[in-house]
C-alpha cells in the first residue's frame, strides 16, 4: 500500500467502518511493511522508566533461517510467553518472537495486579453477557492467578510473589450505593470469599470497601525473564528483534520476518496487545487508553500490603512494593490515546490523590506511562481471529492485563489441542452481544472521530518547536509530523499511521508518536514501536 492510497483510505474509514463493522474484511490476511539469551540494561523502550525496567531485559538470539513449527506466536509480553510455556507443557513445537527483548511491551508497563476484581464491574458484565457470562469472567481470573502461583513454583521463579487481599473502595454515598450493588454482583458470580467491609484497612473512618481475599502481586519483568527462560528449557524457540513484516493465511500460514527470513507454521497467534491486522471486527470495538502511574516512596509500615481500587472516573489504583525500600505504586487518571497531551498534570494529579490519602509519603521516585486496550462490552478478544481459522489473538486487556492474557493462554493453548475449554464462548473475538450495540456505537463513533484531524488547520510552524518535541502540520492536503531532536535536527515523516489512516498525535510524555484510532505508537523519529501498524510512518522531505 502506498502512502497517498493509505491516505484516501483514511479519509473513507467512516463509511468503511459501518459497512464492515462485524465481518472480517478477506479471507486472506496481507499485513506488510516498506522496507542461549543476552542481557541488556538499557532498551529505548520509551520516554519513561517504569519500577520493573530496573531489571535487565534479556534477549535472545536472531532469527537467521528459515523456519517451521507447529506454532508461531508474535510477542512475548504476559500473553505470548504464557502460551509459549503452556504449549510447550503439551509438547507443542514453537517458535516465539519478539521485536526486542522480553517484555519490551506493554508488560513492562504493567503495576502488576493479579486480580479476579474485574475492572469493568461484575453488574456490568451480567447485564451485557448474562450470569453465565459474568460466572466464567469470575472462574477464568481467579483461575489465572493460580496458573502464575503454580508456575512460579514449579520453575522456581525469583520474582516476588506474594498472595494478599484487594480492596474496592467507595468515597462517597454514590459510590458506596455501587459497592453494594457491585458485592451482590460478585457474590452471584461466584467471586471466592468476597465480603463486604464497613470502612477500609488504612482509614478508620471511611466509607465501605468490597474485600477480594487471595489476590496477588508480582515484579512483571522478573516473571517474564524467569517464564522465558523456563519456556526455552522446554523446547520452545525464542528469537529477539524479530519483527513480523508480512503475514498470509494458508495451509500452512506464512510470515516474513524483517530479517528476510520466511517461517511457516499450522498456527500462529497475534499476542500484540493490540492484533497486528487490519479486521475492523476486532478493531472497531476496542479503544486504546494511556494510564499513568508513579511511584512514591513512604514509610515503612504506614500503608497496609495490600491492592486497592477506588470507584472514580477516571479511577486509581494501588500497590506496595518492599523492594529497595517501601514504594506505593499509584495508577489511573487513563484517558483515550492521543486526544490529551497533558501528562505532567496527570502526574501531578496522581500524586495529590496518593497524598491526601495516604499518610508519611516521600518523593516521587518513578513516573511513567502505558496503553491498554478497552473492548467495547469490557471483555477481552481470545480465541479465532475472525475470518481465519488458524490465527488466533489475544487482545482487550483492559485493567486486568496480567490475567487476561494468563488466562487467554489456556484457552488458546486448549484450542491448539483440541481441549474443551468452557471459557472461550465469552471471550470469543467473533462475539456480538445485542445488549453491548450502544456501547459499540458510542466506541465506533470516537475512533471515526478521530480522522476529524485531516481536516485540521496549524497554528504552530515548524521553527517553533523546541528540542525533543514533536508536533502536527498541514502541507497542502498532507499531515505531516515533525520532531526536533537534542542536537536541533528537525526529523520529518507522514503523520498518517499506516495501519488504517488515522493521524497520529504527539506524545510528550513518551517522546512519541500515538495513533488515536487503534493505539499503533511510533519513535519520535517514525519508527513502529507497537502495532497494530507494522511499518513505520511514511518519510517525508
Amino acid at each position: 500500500m502506498t502512502n497517498a492510497d493509505t491516505e484516501r483510505e483514511g479519509l473513507t474509514t467512516l463509511s468503511f467502518y459501518f459497512r464492515h463493522f462485524l465481518t472480517s474484511r478477506k479471507k486472506i490476511l496481507l499485513w506488510k511493511q516498506k522496507g542461549g539469551f543476552m542481557i541488556k540494561k538499557e532498551e529505548n523502550i520509551g520516554g519513561t522508566k517504569s519500577f520493573w525496567m530496573e531489571e535487565p531485559f534479556i534477549s535472545f538470539s536472531k532469527l537467521e533461517t528459515d523456519k517451521s513449527a507447529e506454532v508461531v506466536i508474535i510477542g512475548a509480553g504476559i500473553a505470548g510467553l504464557t502460551t509459549a510455556y503452556l504449549l510447550s507443557r503439551e509438547g507443542k513445537k514453537a517458535i516465539l518472537l519478539e521485536k526486542g527483548p522480553i517484555g519490551c511491551g506493554q508488560t513492562s508497563r504493567t503495576t502488576a495486579h493479579l486480580t479476579n476484581a474485574f475492572d469493568d464491574r461484575y453488574y456490568e458484565m451480567e447485564r451485557l453477557h448474562g450470569k453465565e457470562g459474568a460466572f466464567y469472567i469470575a472462574e477464568s481470573h481467579t483461575a489465572a492467578i493460580g496458573i502464575i502461583e503454580r508456575i512460579v513454583k514449579e520453575e522456581n521463579i525469583d520474582c516476588d510473589f506474594e498472595k494478599l487481599p484487594g480492596y474496592l473502595f467507595s468515597e462517597s454515598k454514590e459510590d458506596d450505593e455501587a459497592i453494594k450493588k457491585e458485592y451482590d454482583a460478585a457474590k452471584k458470580a461466584g467471586v471466592p470469599g468476597v465480603e463486604m467491609s464497613a470502612t477500609q484497612p488504612w482509614q478508620k473512618d471511611s466509607y465501605r470497601s468490597l474485600l477480594f481475599p487471595d489476590q496477588a502481586q508480582l515484579h512483571a519483568l522478573k516473571y517474564l525473564n524467569g517464564l522465558a527462560r523456563a519456556a526455552e528449557k522446554n523446547g520452545v524457540e525464542i528469537h529477539s528483534d524479530a519483527r513480523v513484516i508480512e503475514v498470509v493465511e494458508g495451509d500452512p500460514n506464512r510470515l516474513k520476518i524483517d530479517t528476510g527470513n520466511v517461517l511457516r507454521a499450522k498456527h500462529v497467534l497475534l499476542a500484540t496487545n493490540s492484533p497486528i491486522n487490519r479486521n475492523v471486527a476486532i478493531h472497531g470495538r476496542q479503544s486504546p487508553y494511556r494510564s499513568y502511574v508513579i511511584g512514591i516512596r513512604i514509610k515503612p509500615g504506614s500503608f497496609p500490603h495490600v491492592l486497592a481500587w477506588d470507584m472514580k472516573d477516571p479511577y486509581h489504583y494501588v500497590r506496595l512494593s518492599k523492594k529497595g525500600g517501601d514504594t506505593l505504586i499509584v495508577g489511573g487518571e487513563d484517558h483515550r490515546t492521543g486526544v490529551k497531551n497533558d501528562m505532567d498534570s496527570r502526574y501531578e494529579n496522581l500524586e495529590r490523590w496518593a497524598r491526601e490519602r495516604f499518610p508519611e509519603l516521600g518523593a516521587v521516585v518513578y513516573k511513567w506511562s502505558g496503553q491498554v486496550m478497552e473492548p467495547s462490552d469490557g471483555v477481552a478478544f481470545i480465541g479465532v481471529n475472525p475470518g481465519s481459522e488458524h490465527v488466533y489473538v489475544i487482545s482487550g486487556d483492559s485493567g486486568n492485563g496480567m490475567t487476561h492474557g494468563t488466562l487467554g493462554a489456556k484457552i488458546i493453548t486448549d484450542l491448539i489441542a483440541g481441549q474443551k475449554n468452557s471459557w472461550s464462548r465469552i471471550y470469543d473475538p467473533s462475539r456480538y452481544e445485542l445488549k453491548a450495540t450502544p456501547e459499540y456505537v458510542k466506541d465506533g463513533a470516537e475512533t471515526n472521530a478521530q480522522y476529524k484531524e485531516w481536516f485540521t488547520g496549524d497554528e504552530r510552524k515548524a521553527e517553533d518547536i523546541k528540542k525533543e518535541e514533536g508536533a502536527v502540520f498541514r502541507k497542502g492536503t498532507k499531515k505531516i509530523c515533525v520532531y526536533r531532536d537534542r542536537n536541533g535536527k528537525l526529523h520529518k515523516r507522514s503523520a498518517v499511521c499506516p495501519h488504517l489512516g488515522c493521524i497520529v498525535a504527539w506524545n510528550s510524555g513518551e517522546k512519541s508518536w500515538d495513533c488515536p484510532c487503534h493505539g499503533s505508537i511510533f519513535s519520535a523519529t517514525g519508527k513502529v514501536i507497537e502495532g497494530p501498524a507494522v511499518a513505520d510512518l511514511a518519510e517525508e522531505e
